[in-house]
């Protein structure tokens, strides 16, 4: 009897403790930091926005006195402050000309939300953004492209399919399989066994409300310019992963590219800014002419 009641412990701590890497995997740190775009000689504007289900996105205008606009996204577990991607694209996006509008997902930076969805409910958040962006500065969105990392490179996937507004996007180190990238993640963040994340996953459900859905399923409908970037080093989205949508998609899409580095995850800006920067004009300057 003794050994029934041990084994029920038992199985009541790792109940608690999965429970737990779930809240956590869906509530993540807030990152906020004290630059701002003033620093690259650009003068800004503290915005925010509300969407459908009620949040208020905080973000920054940059207006450039372009009627071409680029949004980037941040990644889960980062803003519009991180300095590894977010800082020196918004720099490049405005040396090269385009007005800007960079906010923080809900649950991010000083966004509104208690819990993140990894790419579900963000679709509501770049949507609340473009309408800011269509209400207050019509004559800036003309044209509007998404330049998305990680999280933020689902999210540009998913609009690229459902937001008319969005004429392009580049999304950089795409997860496609959100299982697959779930389970490496625990590894990557927290330092436990991938295998853990079967018993994690309906506790990261039950506490965001995300709804499940598949990033490679978008290869069957997006048909607009689209530039994936992927790192042979990245231990959370493999190549191979990236390659797939692209093979599916350039079936329909004549316009989809794919560039393969030999960077970590986010990092091909990092490690070859030149030939990032590079590749992304290029990218831009066509399909937003």
């Amino acid at each position: 009897m003794g050994w029934l009641i041990g084994l029920g412990i038992l199985i009541f701590l790792f109940i608690l403790f999965v429970a737990f890497v779930g809240y956590k995997m869906v509530k993540p740190p807030r990152l906020v930091e004290d630059w701002t775009p003033r620093d690259f000689g650009f003068e800004y504007e503290d915005v925010e926005f509300t969407t459908e289900d009620g949040l208020k996105l905080s973000g920054w205008w940059i207006d450039n006195g372009s009627e071409k606009t680029v949004i980037p996204l941040h990644g889960y577990t980062r803003s519009r402050w991180d300095d590894v991607y977010m800082k020196p694209v918004i720099e490049f996006l405005l040396v090269e000309g385009y007005n800007v509008l960079a906010f923080d997902f809900r649950a991010h930076g000083r966004s509104e939300g208690k819990y993140t969805t990894v790419g579900d409910r963000e679709l509501l958040d770049i949507k609340a953004a473009i309408g800011w962006l269509k209400e207050n500065h019509p004559e800036r969105a003309g044209k509007i492209a998404l330049v998305g990392f990680s999280m933020g490179a689902i999210v540009t996937i998913r609009s690229l399919a459902e937001i008319e507004e969005v004429c392009c996007g580049v999304a950089d180190s795409p997860p496609m399989d959100l299982d697959k990238t779930g389970a490496r993640g625990l590894r990557y963040f927290a330092n436990l066994p991938e295998w853990l994340y079967i018993f994690v996953k309906p506790f990261t459900k039950l506490f965001s409300g995300g709804r499940e859905f598949h990033p490679l399923k978008y290869s069957d409908r997006i048909r607009k310019p689209l530039l994936l970037i992927a790192g042979e080093k990245d231990p959370l989205v493999m190549v191979d992963e990236v390659r797939e949508f692209y093979e599916r998609n350039r079936k329909i899409n004549p316009d989809v590219e794919l560039w393969v580095t030999d960077a970590p995850h986010v990092r091909t800006l990092k490690f070859h800014p030149e030939d990032w920067k590079a590749k992304v004009e290029e990218f831009l300057r066509k399909w937003m002419a």
